[in-house]
């Protein structure tokens, strides 16, 4: 048979899973790169399709190690869209566990990703280290904390207890993670679980009640005040306190929370600047903002 005139024609046939037709196709054309350098293996692993996968591998002899430009192999494709039997297979052929993409992601923090506790639990048990660190400092278990599936994180620190002590590169630890993303479940887990400190700060000073009160999630704060006694007066590296934080993200319940029920001062003066949260409020540029698209824009001096 000839080959194929469009190459994009063998990369349909895998997404929709179409193995008989695949099979009609000749083997020589299975060299074509797609987008990305991708291969055809990582189009059926990314599109959880088993049974093309086997046969590219088996009959194909397509090699389960190809990385694209992006360095991903299958495996990380598999774990990061949560296709369980097809990690499943190639873990079975022999996949490189802690193989790296870049970034210095593993398929492991791929998995973490997404809140599919069979895939975490099939990459630990085939010997996937939760300790590695991307190239941003956060290992899977700080990654999870983002998610905030209080399962995984319980898995996680049953498998490899040891998993809560990391910070990111700029000192961010799962806890400002899981308070700035609101999740409640999780923090409890942490708070449970795991020993932080009550005032743990970041590179700028930013402590876990700054976070979840800066992103309007009072539940958490009320978490931290009671539960692990984080400190409501706590100032960040330019003297601010979780009230200017709270005005200038414009939290106007947060505000309030602080204000009528807590009784902070309206007017109190971060030491730095000398400015009042009204003064905040007014005008929000003189914060120091970098917004990153991952994992979230956030109001540290970097990404978390």
């Amino acid at each position: 048979m000839a080959q194929p005139r469009d190459p994009r024609r063998l990369f349909r046939l895998v997404q929709e899973g179409r193995l008989r037709a695949l099979q009609e196709e000749p083997q020589a054309a299975a060299g074509c790169p797609g987008p990305a350098g991708d291969t055809l293996l990582h189009c059926a692993a990314r599109h959880g399709r088993r049974d093309v996968l086997a046969y590219l591998a088996e009959a194909w002899g397509m090699d389960i190690e190809a990385a694209n430009r992006d360095y991903k192999r299958p495996l990380h494709e598999a774990a990061s869209m949560g296709h369980r039997n097809c990690v499943r297979y190639l873990l079975g052929r022999g996949a490189a566990v802690d193989a790296l993409k870049k970034a210095d992601w593993t398929p492991l923090m791929m998995a973490c990703t997404r809140k599919n506790l069979g895939v975490i639990q099939d990459l630990v048990e085939h010997g996937a280290n939760p300790l590695l660190k991307n190239k941003d400092g956060w290992n899977s278990f700080h990654i999870a904390s983002r998610e905030g599936d209080p399962l995984i994180l319980q898995y996680l620190l049953t498998v490899c207890p040891d998993a809560w002590k990391t910070e990111s590169n700029i000192r961010r630890t799962p806890l400002h993670t899981a308070a700035m993303h609101g999740h409640l479940e999780a923090v409890k887990v942490l708070l449970k679980r795991c020993q932080y400190e009550p005032d743990c700060r970041d590179n700028c000073g930013v402590t876990p009640l700054m976070d979840a009160i800066q992103c309007g999630h009072i539940d958490i704060a009320r978490v931290l005040l009671s539960e692990h006694r984080a400190c409501l007066s706590a100032e960040d590296s330019l003297g601010a306190q979780a009230l200017h934080r709270a005005a200038v993200t414009g939290q106007d319940e947060a505000i309030r929370f602080l204000v009528s029920e807590l009784g902070v001062d309206v007017d109190v003066r971060a030491t730095s600047t000398h400015l009042t949260a009204l003064h905040y409020a007014a005008k929000p540029c003189i914060w120091p903002v970098q917004v990153s698209t991952w994992p979230a824009p956030n109001f540290s001096c970097s990404q978390d």
